[in-house]
């Protein structure tokens, strides 16, 4: 991809397919934007085939509403989602129902599932890292298919890949939620190669960050 090509400012940006905003295209957005002395606001939309377009004119779409999107929104560190406030507010209401029946089905502690759901995407089910994971529980392309999610982007079909997931890494570390956490951001391999949480820096931030939500959901009942 050529950073200094030029695109027309009456255009669309950039579309990507599933996978999401790759992180060359994060550093795209800003410079192709600067009109003159003003930058631009950025939106973001994905259309009905999935695809993300991210483009500084609002318009019509047969797809999903057009919001304004943020690069800073899409960089934070795992675990850090909620803007680096040392506890944020807690959110119970959203996808209660979908957080509670897939618990019931994977037998995973609903206070998890919501810590987990939290640090990686604040309750947000369009968000995209940098490196491709999406959706609220940010499942990467390749995990989303080993658990057999059509949809990322759908909350249903996102929880239920990401509790499937976090059973699956339960199971494997046999109940210790801290080791099941470390391998949900790092990939189990990691945490087996080190026999135990693995010494990066983003994996402990989000291992801790992850236990401190799930204490305070359980605590507020």
């Amino acid at each position: 991809m050529n950073r200094n090509a030029k695109v027309p400012s009456s255009t669309s940006v950039h579309s990507l397919g599933r996978a999401g905003l790759s992180a060359v295209c994060l550093g795209l957005v800003a410079p192709i934007l600067t009109q003159g002395t003003a930058v631009a606001d950025v939106y973001k939309y994905r259309d009905a085939q999935g695809v993300v377009h991210l483009t500084n004119v609002p318009q019509e779409s047969a797809g999903e509403p057009y919001a304004l999107w943020r690069k800073s929104e899409a960089t934070k560190p795992k675990g850090w989602q909620d803007g680096y406030r040392a506890m944020p507010r807690l959110v119970h209401d959203r996808y209660a129902e979908q957080v509670n029946r897939f618990a019931g089905l994977y037998d995973v502690d609903p206070t998890l599932i919501r810590a987990v759901i939290h640090a990686e995407s604040a309750f947000r089910p369009e968000v995209v890292s940098p490196k491709g994971a999406g959706g609220l529980m940010q499942l990467m392309p390749a995990t989303a298919d080993r658990f057999d999610v059509v949809d990322r982007f759908d909350p249903d079909d996102n929880i239920a890949g990401g509790v499937a997931y976090l059973a699956f890494l339960l199971e494997m570390f046999q109940g210790d939620r801290e080791l099941a956490v470390a391998a949900y951001n790092a990939g189990e391999g990691a945490v087996k190669r080190y026999g135990g949480i693995p010494p990066y820096e983003e994996t402990r931030t989000y291992v801790k960050r992850v236990m401190q939500l799930q204490a305070a959901y359980a605590d507020a009942g």
